[in-house]
């Protein structure tokens, strides 16, 4: 009963509100003014323009004249008590929307390669698996996908390139790339691609954890779509199938489709999220909405209601069928002008904590200074949800002084010096590196060696984690290294 009672509970559906909240958290600058174009082509209340105060004023003559009921009907949900309808051109800093600079670029067209090569750059690589890595990425099609085999392109390395590589070693550069965007690039196969994308959700759902159960475990059945053999070896019910299944139909069969333009050449524009500013030192911070419209509540629906208080008792049946007309579209209208809202004050909000965390990096741009941070250290910082927090970082950019950063970049694990100072995995592996690098190849540095020059620094590093540092930068051991450099 208790196992029952605790899966209800897990099972337990969303309000639209939080769906669509959920939703518009994950959608990057680019999608999200595409997203609110569809809202106003869909909902007549909807216009976009400055702010106005029609609705208000609207209601404040009804409530003045006070006269009689309105049936069933009642609008009292539609007037905002607060404060005005809510406008999300937002910014975090002090700085007017007048005083922006407005020749200032927020997006830069790149190829799709280039966009991959870019992120890669971005990674804490040797330059061994950095050129590994550039020569897997010249390998990825249109459609973001690996078509050839691995020991196609080692084979291809060793001769034109005279690089002596394994299946293995590419299979290791391999997984970083597809921790690329877009989600599930690099993929070798279709089940291998959803996959890549699925395990980039939130797997606490339970619709995410199932959808990714069917494309580990039953995939030629779903690709079939014998879901009656799925019900049954899962045991679960029809209702959950089709969460799950429409959890796998939302990801992109072709991760780099999204990329292409008339001249068949792919190209992606990349919009940063947020936009900050140095000035004198001082760290301005402001969302990038620069073609986000205002919203506001079509007038001509509050005069439409000023016509039924006039003509009541008139047509009843015929009034009722607009009124429910236009209820449903004044609240689909106001949920979503408040989910706009909720959206750009959490993304605010979350950016706002990151830039606090990591103020030495934006302040100097220097990638030593960036402190290990993973999402707990924001969500307890902003008291937000884990899963929350990962919508926010998910396809997100900032704009920067010195250069545009994928959110996720500034995420990594950590660990505490000797004197309690907390240092990044990005930094002790780039001192790492620096000590191979300077090392005499007559006779390399063993990771003992290694662990015991880190520990004079302060990095209580034992030895094993030194060779497992140094197996994910794809450097061989000592001995190796060694024979390598003759």
């Amino acid at each position: 009963m208790l196992k029952q009672g605790l899966e209800q509970k897990l099972l337990q559906k969303l309000s639209p509100q939080q769906i669509q909240m959920i939703k518009l958290l994950e959608i990057p600058t680019l999608q999200l003014e595409q997203r609110i174009k569809n809202e106003l082509e869909e909902n007549p209340v909807l216009e976009e323009g400055e702010s106005q105060n029609e609705l208000e004023d609207s209601f404040e003559e009804q409530e003045e004249q006070g006269e009689g009921d309105q049936d069933e009907f009642s609008f009292e949900d539609y007037i905002n008590d607060d404060d005005e309808i809510p406008n999300y051109k937002l910014q975090a800093s002090n700085v007017s929307k007048d005083d922006k600079k407005e020749e200032v670029p927020f997006s830069v067209n790149i190829s799709f390669h280039e966009y991959l090569e870019n992120q890669v750059g971005l990674k804490s690589l040797t330059e061994r698996q950095y050129m590994l890595g550039l020569y897997i990425i010249g390998n990825i099609d249109d459609d973001g996908y690996l078509r050839r085999k691995l020991e196609s392109i080692a084979n291809d390395l060793s001769f034109t390139q005279n690089v002596k590589t394994s299946e293995e070693e590419l299979e290791k550069v391999l997984k970083i790339i597809q921790e690329l965007d877009p989600p599930g690039v690099g993929a070798r196969t279709l089940r291998e691609c959803l996959l890549l994308q699925i395990k980039q959700k939130d797997l606490d759902e339970p619709s995410i954890q199932l959808a990714k159960k069917i494309l580990e475990q039953h995939f030629n059945e779903f690709t079939k779509k014998h879901y009656e053999k799925i019900i049954t070896r899962l045991k679960i019910s029809e209702e959950q199938l089709h969460e799950a299944v429409h959890e796998i139909l939302k990801l992109n069969p072709k991760p780099g489709s999204s990329f292409s333009n008339s001249e068949n050449r792919a190209v992606q524009t990349i919009i940063p999220d947020f936009i900050l500013e140095n000035n004198d030192g001082k760290l301005e911070l402001s969302l990038n909405n620069r073609n986000v419209p205002d919203l506001h509540i079509n007038k001509d629906y509050t005069q439409m209601l000023e016509q039924y208080q006039k003509s009541k008792g008139q047509n009843k049946k015929e009034q009722k069928e607009a009124l429910n007309f236009v209820k449903q579209k004044l609240d689909s209208a106001k949920w979503f002008i408040d989910a706009i809202k909720q959206r750009q004050n959490t993304l605010l909000l979350t950016m706002n904590a990151l830039l606090e965390y990591q103020y030495d990096f934006f302040q100097s741009g220097d990638e030593s200074k960036l402190r290990p941070m993973i999402l707990k250290d924001i969500a307890d910082q902003t008291g937000l949800d884990i899963s929350t927090i990962s919508r926010v970082v998910n396809s997100k950019y900032i704009q920067t002084p010195f250069g545009i950063y994928s959110l996720k970049y500034f995420f990594s694990e950590g660990m505490q010096k000797e004197d309690g100072e907390e240092v990044s995995t990005r930094q002790i592996k780039s001192i790492l590196k620096e000590y191979i690098d300077q090392e005499d190849k007559k006779k390399p540095l063993t990771d003992e060696r290694l662990s015991k020059l880190l520990k004079e620094q302060g990095y209580m590093i034992a030895r094993r984690t030194v060779a497992k540092y140094r197996e994910q930068m794809n450097i061989p051991v000592a001995r190796l290294r060694k024979e390598l450099k003759g």
